[in-house]
């Protein structure tokens, strides 16, 4: 017995100098990209699950990447979006710039960060009063233009865009976030001078309006929509959605499907409604059985909205962002996939979550990172393969690819 023991403990020191041999050159032959290709030490993560990092916390001259948000082209390229925070982790204002990164080989490799969304010293205050952040990136499957939307704080140093006079009533500079748009015609290769959308669509009674971080879509009917979030005229959050049926030439704002709820996403079920599931304010404390994401569906656009039946009931969490997308299998299997810290207090227990009835139950999930996880944006790399790019306990961010099969479909 001692002898088989002796045995089984020298295979498992082998097998783990041979992992250890094999990650290192990964890291070494990654380590040119200035991204890293590994494997996750780190409890809560599937044994050997590979993962790009797309930040540590001081590369790139930038202290911070936060709130990813990513898609994938018309010509299967990926394109991950997020702030360059440069100095510290905190939110606007400060000095931060909307970055993105190219994936061309389905995520395996990424182009170094670069800015597309930077106000410079815009207005003559330097570029710690001229911050941009939560960007949204939505592809209009039909002409192939992509959109990249977030918000602008300009001048009110020491303020927070969500709180006081971070942003206020009206719609000038000096009074309210601002709503920034930039566009790529090209796969993402460059892109547009920021335009600014803040008179276009904020009511000037509103204390603010701005892009939800993550991804916006496009409907089975061509319909562009982008999830939206605010502060009314009393200064009470809610969630909306934006959406163009004109590829962009025109916009319309649906009515709030729920208040005191913030950074939201959408996704159009298999009777072409659209489900919107967002960050409930009142979960700060609820840490019940009742607490969850508030989830409302629409069949007109937003014009009225109707409370779905898993609405605080199927998915828990610590007030924090989350990703929500659909897809179609070639079987006409439609699908949900969810990701946000699975806890009810914490922002840990990352896990992917999986629906094939529209929302109503979730029957089978993939944890990533039991130790941390935050923001996230989920991704369908090809018809067979989820990636989501999220906030890590190990990094920044980073990136992964989930198989289908791990939740179970076969196809």
């Amino acid at each position: 017995m001692q002898q088989q023991v002796a045995t089984r403990h020298d295979l498992a020191r082998k097998t783990r100098y041979a992992r250890l041999r094999l990650m290192m050159s990964l890291l070494f032959a990654y380590g040119s990209l200035g991204l890293t290709l590994g494997v996750m030490p780190v409890k809560g993560f599937a044994e050997d699950r590979p993962f790009v990092v797309i930040h540590r916390q001081g590369e790139n001259d930038c202290h911070t990447f936060r709130i990813p948000a990513i898609t994938v082209t018309n010509q299967g390229t990926l394109l991950a979006v997020y702030d360059m925070r440069y100095r510290s982790r905190r939110d606007l204002q400060g000095h931060m710039d909307i970055g993105l990164s190219r994936s061309t080989d389905g995520g395996k490799t990424w182009e170094a960060p670069k800015p597309i969304m930077d106000m410079g010293t815009y207005g003559g205050l330097p570029e710690d009063q001229n911050g941009c952040s939560d960007p949204n990136i939505l592809v209009d499957k039909e002409t192939g233009d992509i959109w990249v939307c977030a918000v602008w704080t300009h001048g009110k140093p020491g303020t927070h865009q969500w709180r006081g006079r971070g942003s206020e009533p009206g719609l000038e500079l000096h009074q309210s976030t601002q709503f920034m748009m930039v566009r790529s015609s090209d796969d993402g290769q460059s892109w547009s001078k920021p335009e600014n959308w803040t008179s276009r669509l904020k009511n000037p009674k509103w204390h603010q309006f701005a892009p939800a971080p993550g991804n916006g879509i496009t409907m089975k009917n061509g319909t562009l929509v982008i999830p939206t979030d605010g502060r009314d005229e009393e200064g009470l959050p809610f969630s909306n959605l934006l959406w163009s049926q004109d590829h962009g030439e025109t916009w319309s704002l649906s009515s709030p499907a729920r208040s005191d709820t913030t950074e939201c996403a959408v996704a159009e079920l298999s009777d072409g409604t659209l489900m919107l599931n967002m960050r409930d304010n009142r979960n700060r404390g609820d840490k019940t059985a009742s607490n969850g994401r508030a989830v409302s569906i629409t069949a007109n656009l937003g014009e009225t909205w109707r409370v779905h039946s898993s609405d605080h009931r199927s998915l828990p969490e610590p007030v924090c962002m989350a990703s929500l997308i659909s897809h179609t299998l070639s079987d006409g299997r439609h699908i949900l996939f969810f990701s946000n810290p699975n806890h009810r207090s914490k922002r840990k227990n990352m896990t992917v979550r999986m629906s094939l009835d529209d929302g109503k139950t979730w029957t089978k999930s993939v944890l990533l990172d039991e130790a941390g996880g935050a923001y996230s944006s989920l991704v369908m790399v090809n018809s067979s393969t989820l990636g989501i790019l999220y906030e890590s306990s190990r990094a920044d961010m980073v990136f992964q690819k989930i198989a289908l099969h791990e939740f179970g479909l076969s196809f």
